[in-house]
């Protein structure tokens, strides 16, 4: 007999909603008079529903266990995502403010849900993280696999047609702009067909690198070293050095530009 998820995704929905106005009361959720009081109604109802959506793939006592995880883990994930806001303003001369930020740019509830859903993912949490960031997929254009590890004050500009595959990782003050994917090479295959699971994919993206518009970066052995930058629409499959630039070159000698 075939298993009933009627009602996860609506219930995820409801989790993702109370996540975001538990951390950001006067700018999600429903009018307050006094932020705190609203906060902890919020969060309540985020365990709630956090843990009935984990119910559909996991016995109460263990969803209620991990709920508790997460529930420790609030002020730690929230504290990244503030440095992500910060990122925001910092590396777009056109925000004018944080708020500004949080309640237009879409690599906010992108990374914000990203950030939630990557802590149930090591805790190894059934489909519920992956739900998570693809109802933030289909509502904002970015793709960011829950799997991932992403680090402090990263920011996507524009953002829409990013992807970022399971097994990426990415260090701190990383900036993103559209079309950018992070993915792999050709998989690896075993004898029947299938891909090979569980292995090294996706690149690795160093401090402090910035990968403009319509580039792709794929292979689990491409390291980009910190500081590099890497030029719009390149494609890249090997390891790029530390502060090294790679770009399309614009004009061919004497030529004029290519075409």
């Amino acid at each position: 007999m075939e298993k009933n998820y009627l009602g996860l995704k609506d219930t995820v929905n409801e989790a993702l909603a109370h996540f975001f106005a538990a951390l950001f009361p006067l700018h999600f959720g429903e009018t307050c008079v006094d932020a705190e009081e609203k906060r902890a109604k919020e969060e309540e109802q985020f365990r709630d529903s956090l843990i009935r959506s984990m119910k559909y793939f996991l016995e109460d006592d263990d969803a209620t266990d991990k709920c508790a995880v997460i529930d420790e883990k609030l002020p730690e994930i929230e504290a990244l995502i503030r440095t992500d806001i910060q990122a925001a303003y910092e590396g777009d001369p056109a925000a004018v403010s944080t708020d500004e930020v949080i309640l237009t740019y879409p690599a906010f509830p992108a990374i914000t849900t990203y950030r939630l859903a990557h802590e149930l993912y090591l805790l190894k949490v059934p489909v519920v993280p992956r739900m998570m960031t693809e109802i933030e997929h289909s509502r904002t254009g970015i793709d960011i696999h829950p799997g991932a590890a992403i680090g402090p004050y990263f920011f996507i500009d524009h953002g829409t047609g990013v992807v970022i595959g399971e097994t990426t990782t990415i260090g701190e003050h990383v900036k993103l702009y559209q079309h950018v994917t992070l993915g792999a090479k050709s998989f690896e295959l075993n004898p029947d067909g299938t891909p090979v699971k569980g292995i090294k994919r996706h690149p690795d993206v160093g401090d402090r690198v910035v990968i403009y518009s319509g580039a792709t970066v794929l292979g689990g052995n491409t390291k980009i070293g910190h500081d590099a930058v890497i030029g719009g629409n390149t494609w890249v499959t090997s390891s790029v050095e530390p502060g090294e630039t790679i770009s399309i070159r614009a004009y061919r000698s004497g030529r004029g530009p290519e075409r």
